[in-house]
């Protein structure tokens, strides 16, 4: 069995609640449950970890990097996409492909969120699909 690690940041933990006019009204368990489904009779195992902690998160794909199991990991930075040197730092050094991920069409956003630090050592990036951005993420890496 593969495993897909989903690693998201600040705020996520919030979806449902936070802003569901950009974000819709499902919760992180809810679309993290979801995608489990989706990709369960393919033999994908997905872990979930998020935190709204920056250290916490470049600890964690630092991590994923030495576990053998895992195939690749989707990364929703959320708001450290576009400031976290320290995140870019540890997606940049680890050999496992990681797709970048956001709900909300960044482009079309304020010009802060129009630039991710982390995308250039991204496999790929995907963007604007709501909840279907995780999805489309996890077809990526397994295919």
């Amino acid at each position: 069995m593969r495993r897909i690690l989903i690693v998201n940041g600040p705020n996520m933990g919030h979806l449902g609640r936070r802003q569901p006019e950009i974000y819709g009204d499902a919760t992180l368990d809810s679309l993290i449950s979801a995608v489990k489904t989706a990709f369960a009779a393919d033999d994908i195992a997905i872990d979930h970890f998020q935190s709204d902690i920056e250290g916490e998160i470049v600890h964690r794909l630092l991590q994923a990097d030495d576990e053998a199991d895992i195939a690749g990991i989707v990364l929703n930075a959320a708001a450290y996409t576009h400031t976290s040197v320290a995140i870019a730092d540890a997606v940049a050094a680890i050999a496992k492909p990681v797709v970048e991920v956001h709900m909300s069409n960044v482009a079309a956003r304020e010009q802060v969120r129009q630039r991710s630090l982390i995308a250039p050592y991204c496999a790929g990036t995907i963007t604007g699909f709501g909840a279907l951005s995780y999805f489309l993420a996890v077809k990526a890496l397994i295919s």
